[in-house]
Order: C-alpha cells, then sequence, then structure tokens
C-alpha cells in the first residue's frame, strides 16, 4: 500500500526537513520522497532560526528537525504541525511542553548514534595520550618532535554520564584493561560490575582521573558542569573530553584552565556557539577541536534519518482517516 492511498483527506503530508546534513544524504533524500513525495528540504546551506525557521516550517504538516531550537514562539505560527521527529539524539533544543499543549506528536529514539559518538572519543583519547594531534601539526610545519606521549591502556578514565554514549564508551576501553570511574544520576552498579568498572562520585571521578569524558544531557543540573573549581580538581597531566553538548562546560573557564596549562589539554566536538568565533580558544596548542561531527558517521547519520522517517510514517499511518 502506497502513502498516497493511506491518510484519506490528506493523501499527501507536506513534510519539511530543516537539517543540513539530512538534506545532503542521497540515500536519506530519495527514502523520504518515497514515503513523502510532498518533502522541502533545507537547500541553502545555513542552520535555521527565527523567522526563516517560521517561514520555513510554515503550513508543513510535519518536520524533521535536527539540531534547530524549536519552542513556543515557533510553533505559535505553525498551525498545520502535527509532529515533529527528530534527527538525532537530543532533546535540548525542543521545548516538549509546548509541543503538549498545541497536541503535536514528537518522534523521538534514543542511542542510535551511540558507537559512531563513542568511537570519536576513543579516537580523542588515543590522540590526547599518544600525543598525536600536536606532534601531527607540527610535523606540518616541518616541526620534527617525537614526543610519543604515552599508551591509554591502564590509564583511570572517568566517564561523566553513563547513558547510550558512555556505556558504549567503556565497552570500548574494556580491552585496553584502563581504570574506568562511572559518575551518573542513575545506579549503575549492575552495568559497572559487568564491565569492571569503578561507580564512584564526582568528586573521585576529577581528582583521579587520567582523562575525563563527558557523556551528559544538556539539563540545569549539568549546565557549566566543568567549571573553574572543577577544571583546578583536575590533575594537571589531565585530559577532558566533550562530545555531548557544548553549554556543560565553561568555555572561558576551560581556555583559561589550557592557557596556564592547568590541565594538559582537552578535545572539543562541540561547544558554547557553533560554530565557534573564539580563535584565540581554538588556536591553543592543547586543544584539539572537530567540528560537531561526533554523531555524523555515515551510518548513524543513516540510521539517524530513518528514526526520523520510521516516525512520521508510523504517526500518518496510525492517524489516517
Amino acid at each position: 500500500m502506497t502513502v498516497e492511498n493511506q491518510y484519506g483527506h490528506n493523501p499527501n503530508p507536506k513534510v519539511v526537513v530543516t537539517s543540513i546534513s539530512f538534506g545532503k544524504s542521497t540515500v536519506l533524500r530519495e527514502e523520504l520522497l518515497r514515503a513523502f513525495p510532498n518533502a522541502i528540504f533545507n537547500e541553502n546551506g545555513q542552520r535555521l532560526s527565527g523567522k526563516k525557521l517560521i517561514e520555513f516550517i510554515g503550513d508543513a504538516d510535519a518536520a524533521i528537525v535536527g539540531v534547530e531550537t524549536i519552542n513556543d514562539s515557533i510553533l505559535k505560527y505553525t498551525p498545520e504541525l502535527k509532529i515533529i521527529s527528530k534527527y538525532g539524539v537530543g532533546l535540548d533544543s525542543i521545548d516538549q511542553e509546548s509541543l503538549k499543549n498545541r497536541n503535536i506528536s514528537l518522534g523521538w529514539k534514543g542511542g542510535i548514534n551511540r558507537r559512531s559518538v563513542s568511537e570519536l572519543t576513543l579516537c580523542f583519547m588515543l590522540g590526547l595520550c599518544r600525543n598525536v594531534f600536536d606532534s601531527g601539526f607540527k610535523l606540518k610545519k616541518s616541526e620534527w618532535d617525537k614526543n610519543g606521549g604515552y599508551q591509554l591502556s591502564g590509564k583511570a578514565v572517568g566517564i561523566i554520564g553513563c547513558g547510550h554514549v558512555g556505556s558504549d564508551v567503556v565497552r570500548l576501553l574494556s580491552p585496553l584493561n584502563c581504570k574506568v570511574l562511572v559518575q551518573d544520576i542513575i545506579d549503575k552498579s549492575d552495568f559497572c560490575q559487568k564491565q569492571g568498572a569503578s561507580e564512584t562520585s564526582l568528586g573521585e571521578v576529577i581528582e583521579r582521573s587520567d582523562i575525563i569524558s563527558l557523556h551528559v544531557p544538556l539539563t540545569e543540573l549539568t549546565r557549566h558542569i566543568v567549571n573553574e573549581n572543577f577544571l583546578k580538581r583536575m590533575k594537571s597531566t589531565a585530559f577532558l573530553i566533550n562530545t555531548c553538548r557544548g553549554e556543560v562546560i565553561d568555555q572561558e573557564a576551560l581556555k583559561n584552565a589550557l592557557h596556564q596549562r592547568l590541565v594538559a589539554g582537552a578535545a572539543l566536538d562541540v561547544f558554547l556557539e557553533e560554530p565557534p568565533t573564539d580563535e584565540e580558544f581554538l588556536s591553543l596548542p592543547n586543544l584539539m577541536v572537530t567540528p560537531h561531527i561526533g554523531g555524523n558517521a555515515r551510518e548513524a547519520v543513516e540510521a539517524m534519518g530513518r528514526s526520523a522517517i520510521d516516525h512520521l510514517t508510523a504517526f500518518f499511518k496510525k492517524n489516517s482517516a
């Protein structure tokens, strides 16, 4: 049965895709258009917000959104919108209360891109420990620095937030016999026992870890969880990794800590503003950065996109008349 003959009075729902990366995927475009021929993509290569986002969503019946902020100031101008389908896993940019008040459904599934993010996290850990990033950049400038750093194997690794991604990082570390320290607001004792990890306090993670990796959602509890005090308590030889949300770190405090060598280095895939504009911060020699690519491995992009499409298909099939 085709989409066109399932929906009664609305045989061809208008679907808009705000996400740039979704629209760049030939595979996802073709799959969405097969299911929803009246689909429109964000083709201008710019993240939509405010008036432009309102105009783009306009009279759409459904929207697939990525990192765009969806709140009541947007939703009050989208009277036909019936469902928001999330392309990605973070929900901090979506006002779920406003969706409920306006009877707009939310299609979402957590953890779809976990392996993509956890692999980048492991890459950061190895790259920082083995001095891959700094020595590589130096060599590009004809500077021969044979400082090989140290092995990740056997080091104390702190995992703050042991959800979908954090737990996958723990599994990837298993062959390296690291001393894994886990801190989460939810009891992770069973998981830690199976993985040979230690569930402990935030303070213990901060003070004992050679590497600290952040895997928390953005909430009022986690905003600026890494602040000046946090950084001062870390080992001066330790590294900090963030592949979750930029706002969980006080970026100015991290900038100062790196500049003063209070910590050995950091690797960030996410930032307070994206793309970041603080060139002084980005140019710090003990900071490695990537442009929010953690969840963007090709396999993860396609999995997230298909999940978003599946939520729309299920919704309109269920609500067909």
